[in-house]
């Protein structure tokens, strides 16, 4: 069996937890230096996930930004910019979408049903993998090993990050807290509900608190937990 890689989510959210409101304008909710930080922890994965509601929605590029921290990628013997990885089950994604003309490859995980369509609309532009009548979250791990991938990093959506954590594949968690509230009942949340190993008395350990400008960064080990 494949070593599965290290999966990383990164989100950041409203001292409520909410990770957007319900405007059309996405919330920026990270102050500059954290995206900053967040640009660093791009740059040190083998790969980047998005899944396919947050593609269509923000339509981000989904880069390392900074040249100096993709020339040390190269100088260390890693593509310029790490694989780009998204997940759709439906298989609606456009071919316009910003994510396919930037970077470098880019890879997405569907379902038998969708992967027609997929191949045919992406064709070209990325690989398309069927993990059979559903997405299997362990098939693809089991494929982006085969990949190279040793590092994965999750920036969502909610949907994404609730599978990850749910199925018990999510290494470490890296929550940026905003000092804002959001109080939006139609806005989405980190996670979604659902049945989460060892349930809601389950303390996870704290590797990390940390001041970025305004925004608290919280690094969790979801695997392990709090000795408190």
């Amino acid at each position: 069996m494949v070593d599965r890689p290290f999966v990383l989510l990164s989100v950041a959210t409203s001292i409520d937890g909410y990770i957007d409101d319900s405007s059309p304008q996405r919330l920026l909710l990270s102050n500059s230096e954290d995206f900053d930080r967040v640009d660093q922890v791009r740059s040190e994965a083998d790969a980047i996930l998005i899944g396919g509601n947050t593609l269509r929605s923000d339509n981000p590029r989904l880069l390392v930004y900074s040249d100096k921290r993709r020339e040390e990628r190269i100088a260390a013997g890693k593509p310029e910019y790490p694989l780009k990885v998204t997940i759709s089950a439906s298989g609606d994604l456009d071919r316009d979408l910003k994510f396919w003309h930037f970077g470098d490859k880019k890879v997405v995980y569907t379902t038998d049903a969708a992967a027609p369509k997929l191949r045919e609309s992406l064709d070209g532009l990325a690989d398309v993998v069927s993990t059979g009548p559903s997405v299997d979250f362990g098939a693809l791990l089991e494929d982006l090993a085969t990949r190279g991938v040793k590092r994965l990093m999750v920036e969502g959506g909610s949907s994404i990050h609730t599978q990850f954590l749910s199925q018990g594949l999510a290494d470490e968690v890296h929550i940026a807290v905003a000092p804002l509230l959001v109080g939006d009942a139609a806005a989405p949340r980190f996670v979604q509900p659902a049945q989460f190993p060892g349930g809601s008395t389950r303390r996870m350990k704290l590797i990390e608190a940390q001041p970025v400008g305004d925004v608290v960064l919280l690094r969790y080990a979801p695997k392990e937990s709090s000795d408190v």
